[in-house]
């Protein structure tokens, strides 16, 4: 197939064309951004400083937070800037670049919330042999290949994309590159390669939140076991990882589960696993963990001891 393309740019037609919900969401989205920023940054220093990466659990809550940060930021920061834009223009590289950073850190993210699943399992139905199965090695290792299970998959779509002709129109009716919004745009029959992104996406989207279901349910059935504090504690962890679950895929899988067909609603549908769910990871992971809660407490007292001891 030949690339003819005439396109070197793309315009998003962005959330919304009133000005009024503009200004708005300007306010909104950026105070948003930076709740990610902080929290997350805040939850990395907490577990980094308070010496927690020893535990598998806060080790993957690290990763989580980092691939957090990153994954917004492929997309809030351009979402913001064009709220003061007249129009909301991307280079064909940088939509390429946007395009392959949303799937790259959201399929990261995704394999770091089943190894967390995981993780739960292992710590709640097999205490005795926790830290022998979740070894520091054998971390590092399930790290990395969620971090190359993330390539491999946006290898797929990235690489369909490149090769098809761009001709005109080049208005996006979204506010970020994904990819059947730029796939309506080429200039050839896109119908075998939407099915491929959808066979690709989608299955990771479902097959995963299947496959986390299932493991919460199993974890869930196993609590019956321990004892009525043990309960309370994993009960706790375990619904903060089953309300960022539901969060980030259920509207992944609305999005990338359908065929090679795109509806208004799918933009307002993003925000919520680009945008909302790694500002809520933070609080969500905060808010309903003393161990965190406690070890910030301490971080920030002897921060206080100390500064007050300099003066």
């Amino acid at each position: 197939m030949a690339n003819i393309n005439n396109v070197t740019e793309f315009i998003f037609w962005g959330l919304t064309q009133d000005p009024i919900v503009e200004e708005v969401c300007l306010v909104v989205f950026s105070f948003f951004y930076t709740v990610i920023l902080l929290g997350n940054l805040l939850i990395m220093l907490t577990i980094c400083l308070g010496n927690l990466l020893k535990s598998p659990m806060y080790f993957f809550l690290n990763s989580l937070s980092f691939v957090d940060i990153c994954f917004s930021s492929s997309t809030a920061p351009k979402l913001i800037f064009d709220l003061f834009a007249e129009k909301k223009r991307i280079s064909y590289a940088g939509c390429i670049l946007q395009l392959s950073g949303v799937h790259f850190f959201g399929c990261t993210e995704i394999f770091i919330l089943i190894v967390m699943a995981y993780d739960r399992y292992v710590a709640i139905c097999k205490p005795l042999h926790y830290m022998t199965i979740m070894d520091r090695e054998r971390c590092n290792k399930i790290l990395l290949g969620t971090w190359v299970g993330g390539f491999v998959h946006t290898i797929i779509p990235v690489s369909l994309l490149v090769q098809l002709p761009f001709c005109g129109p080049n208005e996006i009716n979204h506010y970020f590159c994904d990819v059947h919004p730029v796939l309506k745009l080429a200039c050839t029959d896109t119908h075998f390669i939407g099915n491929l992104v959808t066979a690709n996406s989608g299955t990771i989207s479902l097959g995963s939140f299947v496959i986390l279901l299932i493991s919460y349910t199993v974890i869930l059935v196993s609590l019956r076991k321990q004892s009525a504090e043990g309960r309370r504690k994993a009960l706790s962890t375990c619904g903060a990882h089953i309300a960022v679950v539901i969060i980030f895929f259920v509207p992944c899988t609305f999005t990338y589960m359908r065929p090679d067909v795109t509806f208004t609603e799918d933009k307002m549908v993003a925000v919520f696993y680009t945008i909302i769910t790694p500002m809520l990871n933070p609080m969500i992971y905060t808010l309903r963990n003393a161990e965190v809660k406690n070890t910030m407490k301490k971080l920030w007292c002897r921060k206080l001891f100390l500064d007050s001891n300099k003066k």
